[in-house]
């Protein structure tokens, strides 16, 4: 089909909440490495990633031959039947999960698996209650949906029982309108007072995103998980730590955001970039609470072999080609670049991010910081027609979010500066 074509019948046979980017959405036809080509041959540099999930270059080779070699010898089982490719992925994940995370439940997504991990605390606990935060986000299910602290994505009439939300650690529109470090944290604080005011005094769980990601790659103070961590386990809760998008090198260094705040989670939830594309979802826990799951369940995807492969091979790679450090290095290197285009452009009032999962906050008004959305839509616009691919998040739809496949190099950044600059250079302020 021509790209007009598939454009008509997306939107004939696709349900409208099925948004596109742009004005005249992009239709990807192929892609290899950091690039992905439309349907009329033109390339696009790839700097978001498919949301945080090309971990390693679109198509890469080592994961590819994986998964074609499953395909040809075992393409589904359900979870009734254990099979070597799973075992394989669960023993892998408890090798590299910090603290004494041991057991894995599979699921497709990462919605499902917060989905998970809230069952299974208020199974362990015996609690039913859930801590979350403000500007996070969880997943588009009902459970999911209460989690999440933003307007545009609880809609459909959500109802948040037994979750409340705290204040997010987000420092460039601090809620108290304080300065770190003088505010001591003050944020990370705001979770005892929810606990004693909005819940019966004894919680599930707390649930967070080391760097908040739909939110705008929201990123707290070093201190801020370490008090909270302690406010938690003084009310019997357990400490979840979504890593949908954070996981597996994105922040540099590590294989999870959590451990950069040197917090041991209870339980681990994880999808996007741990398959390179492959739709998996996973829930990581220490043997005592996986144990308390009761009643009957199966997942009738969950650990398919086929996306159990891919997963095991993306974490090879990553290892092999000492991803985690390259994401910091070069994580580090783009850090400046975009740093250097704030000095130009009075339009970018925030940088911040880890690794490679940066973020640009446009503001129409440095002193003001009213957000400009329509700004970033302009921007993304001239991003697309200059060949650059970015995300873009945030409450207020003003956050640039970049997330590169993890093994690009610094000539890969300096091209992307370089459209950035012509971009923002063509957006009218």
């Amino acid at each position: 089909m021509k790209p007009r074509e598939v454009r008509e019948k997306h939107k004939k046979y696709l349900f409208p909440c099925v948004a596109n980017y742009y004005a005249e959405p992009l239709v990807v036809d192929h892609a290899r490495g950091q690039f992905v080509f439309d349907g009329e041959g033109r390339r696009y540099l790839d700097f978001f990633g498919g949301i945080l999930t090309i971990s390693i270059g679109h198509c890469h080779e080592k994961v590819t031959s994986k998964i074609k070699a499953q395909v040809d010898k075992l393409q589904h089982t359900t979870t009734l039947y254990p099979n070597e490719a799973i075992v394989a992925l669960a023993e892998k994940l408890a090798q590299i999960t910090p603290g004494k995370l041991q057991k894995s439940y599979f699921t497709n997504s990462g919605t499902e698996a917060n989905e998970v991990a809230v069952l299974l605390a208020r199974m362990a606990t015996g609690s039913f209650e859930v801590v979350a935060l403000r500007h996070g986000y969880s997943g588009h299910s009902l459970v999911a949906k209460s989690l999440t602290g933003q307007a545009p994505w609880r809609r459909a009439g959500v109802i948040s029982l037994g979750v409340v939300h705290a204040m997010s650690p987000y420092c460039y529109r601090c809620p108290l309108g304080l300065r770190y470090p003088d505010c001591g944290v003050a944020c990370a604080k705001d979770v005892e007072e929810v606990i004693q005011t909005t819940t019966t005094g004894r919680i599930a769980a707390f649930l967070a995103e080391p760097i908040q990601g739909v939110g705008g790659f929201i990123t707290p103070p070093p201190e801020y998980f370490k008090i909270v961590f302690n406010i938690v386990k003084k009310y019997d809760g357990l400490f979840i730590a979504d890593e949908v998008q954070t996981g597996f090198g994105r922040t540099g260094k590590k294989w999870f955001g959590i451990e950069h705040w040197e917090v041991e989670p209870d339980i681990i939830t994880t999808a996007k970039g741990m398959a390179n594309g492959s739709p998996v979802g996973a829930t990581m826990a220490r043997a005592e609470i996986a144990d308390a799951f009761q009643g009957l369940t199966i997942s009738t995807f969950g650990g398919n072999p086929v996306s159990s492969v891919a997963a095991r091979a993306t974490i090879e790679v990553i290892e092999e080609e000492k991803l985690r450090d390259n994401a910091h290095e070069v994580g580090s290197y783009l850090r400046q670049k975009l740093e250097g285009l704030q000095q130009k452009y009075p339009l970018i009032g925030d940088v911040r991010g880890m690794g490679l999962m940066q973020a640009l906050e446009l503001v129409k008004d440095r002193q003001s910081k009213e957000p400009a959305p329509q700004e970033l839509v302009q921007l993304m616009e001239r991003c697309k027609q200059n060949g650059l691919l970015i995300g873009k998040g945030g409450l207020y739809g003003n956050v640039v979010r970049l997330s590169p496949p993890l093994n690009i190099g610094k000539a890969d950044v300096d091209e992307a500066i370089r459209i950035l600059d012509q971009s923002f250079a063509e957006v009218k302020v």
